[in-house]
């Protein structure tokens, strides 16, 4: 099998790609020969670590921690990665806004991936009580998008 050279612009370009369209990997293949470019996922932020003090020295209005809001059981959560939009075009009524009423099937937010659009659709009927992403910001999967409860 001949040599198979690398062409370092190419790996470049692939890597820009990535990063233009979020793609976390990427592969050419040509014949029994295959690039594979990849990146390492962003670490996740750190959670935050809560010391508990003895009982008797915790004030008496200590509240508890506020839960993550993935594992809110009325969290909609990103199937992909992509770009999340709240209306269907600019100038557009949101699909859902804070307090409106949510039934099961109904679409939330559209995420961009690879110039596709994706409906976002309800899994539960309830009240969307937040919204934890704005317009046009990128999303990561399995990331948190609203809360419906």
């Amino acid at each position: 099998m001949p040599p198979f050279d690398i062409d370092p612009e190419a790996i470049r370009k692939l890597a820009e790609l990535m990063t233009e369209t979020d793609l976390s990997e990427i592969e050419l293949a040509e014949g029994d020969r295959r690039i594979r470019v990849s990146r390492a996922a962003a670490a996740a932020a750190p959670s935050t670590v809560h010391f508990a003090a003895p009982a008797a020295a915790a004030p008496a209005s200590a509240a508890p921690a506020a839960a993550s809001p993935a594992s809110h059981p009325g969290a909609v959560i990103s199937p992909m990665v992509g770009t999340a939009y709240l209306q269907a075009e600019p100038g557009a009524p949101p699909f859902a806004s804070v307090g409106s009423p949510v039934k099961v099937g109904d679409t939330l937010l559209i995420i961009e991936a690879m110039k596709v659009m994706n409906p976002i659709k309800a899994s539960k009927g309830g009240t969307l009580t937040q919204v934890l992403v704005s317009d046009g910001q990128p999303v990561e999967y399995g990331e948190p998008l609203m809360i419906i409860e």
